[in-house]
């Protein structure tokens, strides 16, 4: 980072009060260095990432970051407040605050400067010494790793004991860039800071440290997977044990060395995303945990691994080893359950909503008859908007056809990796065929990576080994699964289908108002969670066809109405009352309008988590009033999102307006009154109680004054 970080990027006496106030005056920095060309449209998209998901971490850091198309070049500026500035992390305030400017579209950069910055942050020494540091040169050069690299070499020439420590310490860094190359320069590094009586063992490996490969990997792929990297490393160096440490993030990975992989006594597992190429860990004993795990029990985690391998337990030798991770400890088979479902769900969306919005222009442009016309195969007119709405309609339905497939077969990838996406596929395929619809692809998928899983499970001549992936597992598991979509389970299935379909044709009055209200409650109750994304693909589900019913149509209707109160009704809320939120509140709030009309439930989660007792029961009674008036003015929708700019493709869209505008006030008022009547108490706690209350009204309002 020589060139990222210069002295006249660090603050050593940062000012600010709140997160905003901290980015501008670190961006000012910047502006003045020609690293931003427009301050208030860089910050904006500061904003846009913040808003996304904070970035506190734990030990009093912030790591506020963006590409944008405002920055020049890969840019880092430093700060240190004095009373720490909250950006989200569970333990408090942050103290140190790194800006970390990347151009838009600059990856690579991007992720290097975060992921070399996030494993220095694990360093105590590295933290401590910024906090000491008194010159903004000398804080530069530290965060270079230029001052490292001074006492990595005075260790080095002392040779006294003390002097070799400091140089094992300092010498972490550079060993973690072998690790990450995946060559063995990285394990022997390890062991050499390591220290333990292992390590000075011979050529002949006789008595040779525990040797330990890693994978670790967050949803961003950023911060938390070099970070546990990084502590897995400092664990396993204290432990005088090997680790080398493959980081699988959003750039992509570089693969272990198969030979280092060949010597590793053990392996640990720490994702929150399936492991990419899991299969070369095989028939290692093995700990499959979450990232956090990595970061905050490492050391439980490399004396787990030894357990077992003393008690010589290891994961079947088979190329198709499962996902289903055990997870932090008291994860449940239900826990892996809705995780294998969310995965299906999750690649299936972007199927549903270009399917969704292309079918719901063609309606738009071609008129409602656009499902009745020929195939612009054979009928094409370029200067005829019903032909130009004919193809965007048959695009759409050809989008439409992936749904289920794609749902089965990353179900079946989410159990059992890569080779559980051939029979997860066709059992997908096959349940369109037995017109056994999203049911049956839940069916299919689930039915695919447990048989993948059982065939992983059986043992296996080493001579069928290298054709297993290739032949083996997708031969055997497509026919078991195709056997049983056709012949046992998919007319069941399908008729369940059936029955469904009719119940949701023949919904109407106080039933579908009390559907609605459901909905809505499911919306607003975790924001984007579990519960959310539960009653969101049940509303996709109905209208994943080429013509879903009107009922299906009411439903997409009613979840996306829901979905867009809680940002919403925050945003009127800080514009109403602020005196009733923090300051960091009401700049969230601004940002919220426009995350609230695109239909991002996410962007009132810091409201929730600042206090969830009051937003999220005041969400989920606006969204239960949304959801219920949605259904009862029979608002229908084609498009599954979008938010206010598909208003056009609504049916009854002046009623669903109201429907959105009287939840995100009842939303809206609730929160007020509930945070008033907190602040009530509050004043009246403070109070002296010898006093009367007329007496006591009036040092507060002298206060006041």
């Amino acid at each position: 980072m020589s060139e990222m970080i210069t002295a006249d990027l660090v603050d050593l006496d940062l000012s600010a009060d709140t997160r905003e106030a901290a980015a501008r005056a670190l961006a000012e920095r910047m502006l003045a260095r020609g690293r931003v060309t427009d301050l208030d449209g860089f910050l904006a998209d500061v904003a846009a990432r913040e808003a996304r998901m904070p970035t506190g971490l734990d030990g009093g850091i912030g790591i506020p970051h963006c590409r944008s198309a405002h920055v020049t070049e890969p840019t880092l500026a430093f700060g240190r407040s004095t009373a720490g500035i909250d950006f989200g992390a569970a333990d408090g305030p942050a103290d140190l605050i790194f800006l970390i400017a990347a151009p838009a579209g600059a990856d690579e950069a991007h992720l290097t400067i975060l992921s070399s910055l996030a494993r220095q942050l694990m360093d105590a020494e590295f933290t401590s010494a910024l906090r000491a540091a008194t010159d903004a040169g000398a804080a530069a050069a530290l965060i270079r790793g230029e001052e490292g690299a001074e006492d990595d070499a005075a260790g080095a020439e002392a040779g006294a004991e003390a002097g070799a420590e400091a140089g094992a310490e300092a010498g972490a860094r550079p060993g973690v860039a072998h690790a990450e190359a995946g060559g063995e320069a990285g394990a022997e590094v390890g062991a050499d800071a390591g220290g333990g009586s292992d390590a000075g063992a011979g050529a002949d490996g006789a008595a040779r440290p525990f040797r330990i490969v890693a994978v670790t990997s967050c949803p961003t792929g950023i911060a938390h997977t070099y970070m546990a990297a990084e502590s897995l490393e400092n664990a396993g160096r204290e432990a005088g044990v090997e680790v080398v440490v493959e980081t699988q993030g959003s750039a992509g990975f570089t693969r272990l060395d198969p030979a280092v992989i060949a010597a590793a006594d053990g392996v640990i597992l720490a994702h929150d995303v399936p492991v990419r190429e899991k299969e070369r860990f095989a028939g290692k004993p093995t700990v499959d945990t979450g990232v956090k795990a990595g970061i905050s029990r490492p050391a439980e985690l490399i004396a787990e691994v030894r357990e077992k391998a003393a008690r010589g337990e290891a994961t079947a030798p088979a190329a198709g080893t499962p996902v289903d991770r055990a997870g932090a400890p008291g994860e449940g088979y239900g826990t892996r359950l809705r995780t294998w479902l969310m995965s299906g769900v999750s690649y299936m969306v972007p199927f549903v909503a270009a399917g969704g919005l292309l079918i719901a222009l063609g309606f738009a442009i071609g008129g409602y008859t656009v499902n009745k016309a020929p195939s612009v195969m054979d009928h094409f007119v370029w200067t005829e908007a019903d032909s130009w709405g004919a193809l965007l309609f048959q695009i759409g339905g050809v989008a439409f056809g992936f749904l289920v497939p794609v749902l089965a077969g990353y179900i079946a990838y989410g159990m059992a990796d890569r080779p559980g996406l051939v029979p997860g596929f066709v059992g997908g395929a096959i349940a369109l065929t037995v017109n056994a619809g999203f049911l049956g692809g839940l069916a299919a998928g689930l039915l695919a990576g447990g048989v993948v899983m059982a065939i992983g499970r059986a043992p296996i001549p080493a001579a069928l080994r290298g054709i297993m992936p290739v032949v083996v597992i997708p031969l055997v598991s497509s026919a078991v699964v195709g056997f049983l979509m056709f012949v046992v389970i998919g007319k069941p299935i399908a008729s369940a289908q059936k029955g469904m379909t009719d119940w949701l044709n023949g919904l109407g009055g106080a039933n579908a108002v009390l559907l609605g209200a459901l909905l809505g409650l499911m919306m607003c109750f975790d924001l984007g969670g579990p519960v959310n994304k539960v009653a969101y693909a049940f509303a996709t589900a109905g209208i994943a066809v080429a013509d879903p019913s009107d009922s299906a149509m009411k439903i997409m209707a009613a979840v996306m109405a829901a979905g867009m109160v809680p940002p919403l009704a925050m945003a009127l809320a800080t514009t109403v009352r602020g005196g009733l939120f923090t300051r960091t509140e009401r700049e969230n709030g601004k940002a919220a309008w426009v995350l609230g009309i695109s239909f991002i439930s996410e962007g009132a989660i810091p409201f929730a988590a600042a206090d969830p007792l009051r937003v999220i029961p005041s969400s989920m009674l606006g969204g239960a009033v949304t959801g219920a008036l949605s259904m009862a003015f029979g608002a229908t929708l084609r498009a599954p999102h979008g938010g206010i700019f598909v208003v056009p493709l609504i049916g009854n869209p002046f009623l669903y307006l109201v429907a959105l505008a009287a939840g995100v006030c009842v939303s809206a008022a609730s929160v007020i009154v509930l945070k008033g009547l907190r602040r009530q108490g509050a004043r009246d706690a403070e109070g002296d109680p010898e006093t009367s209350g007329a007496s006591a009204a009036v040092p507060k309002e002298s206060v006041t004054a």
